[in-house]
């Protein structure tokens, strides 16, 4: 037999409130007189003929231990599985996590560029082949053809190796439009600095205008001020200006304008 705590936190953890043992029980508490005694049955007859139950003698009625105190029920604890409790925090913690966007990298470029100084002027020029200019390349004849149409020396001399892009093939190194257009500009800002100043920087060809002048198609024959650099006059390229003579009328025009930048610092030199 158990003892009577033992008993209640037995019957605690069974949600049991009221209970009635049917034999006295060891080392319990006494029982309540109340709860010994029978509902009445309610029945349609006269209460006189239904037998009233005759009550046991009160020394008949087998003594149970009465308790002395109701006391309330044990609230019971069911474990949770470890498993369970850790998984809670964790799926909180993901919902409130945002998503991450994975922002596609830009493919890099592809160009190749040449610096070149014709005067009181610098030429960054694409190179159609992605090779340097030959003195028979139609591209250079035009080009020549330019030089001397705007009163600068035809004979432009290279400044520095071309410009290849991208640098290096594969590897980890960001190489997309953002870098090329930094490594252009310092590239040109450098080597100005040690041919000396110049009035006007052309830009021929998309790939110098995109990636030195941080402009697009729609600023050939324009002129452009570009921080780090000064004034650039963006031109077609040369391929496209054989290809599409009647380019050449527009740039000639926009040539008249421009070429008097350097044309009025050098009557003043």
């Amino acid at each position: 037999m158990i003892e009577e705590a033992r008993r209640r936190a037995y019957l605690g953890a069974m949600q049991v409130v009221s209970w009635l043992p049917r034999v006295a029980l060891p080392f319990a508490a006494p029982s309540r007189p109340e709860l010994l005694e029978e509902p009445a049955v309610a029945v349609d007859e006269p209460a006189a003929e239904v037998a009233a139950p005759v009550a046991p003698p009160r020394s008949e009625v087998q003594a149970v231990p009465r308790p002395a105190a109701e006391r309330p029920p044990i609230p019971v604890v069911v474990p949770r599985p470890a498993a369970q409790q850790k998984s809670a925090p964790a799926d909180t913690a993901e919902e409130a996590k945002p998503p991450v966007v994975r922002v596609r990298a830009e493919p890099p470029p592809r160009f190749a560029l040449q610096l070149l100084r014709a005067g009181d002027c610098a030429l960054l020029v694409e190179l159609p082949t992605g090779e340097p200019l030959a003195s028979r390349d139609p591209a250079y004849l035009l080009l020549k053809d330019l030089l001397r149409a705007t009163g600068l020396p035809d004979s432009p001399r290279l400044i520095g190796e071309p410009v290849r892009w991208p640098l290096f093939a594969g590897g980890n190194m960001d190489q997309g439009p953002q870098a090329a257009r930094e490594f252009v500009q310092g590239f040109v800002a450098a080597r100005l600095e040690e041919s000396g100043p110049c009035s006007c920087l052309w830009l021929v060809g998309l790939p110098a205008v995109r990636f030195a002048g941080e402009a697009d198609a729609d600023a050939f024959h324009r002129e452009l001020q570009v921080e780090g650099l000064g004034a650039a006059w963006a031109v077609p390229g040369l391929e496209s200006l054989i290809e599409e003579p009647s380019l050449k009328a527009e740039l000639w025009r926009a040539m008249r304008r421009v070429r008097q930048r350097w044309m009025n610092r050098s009557n003043e030199a």
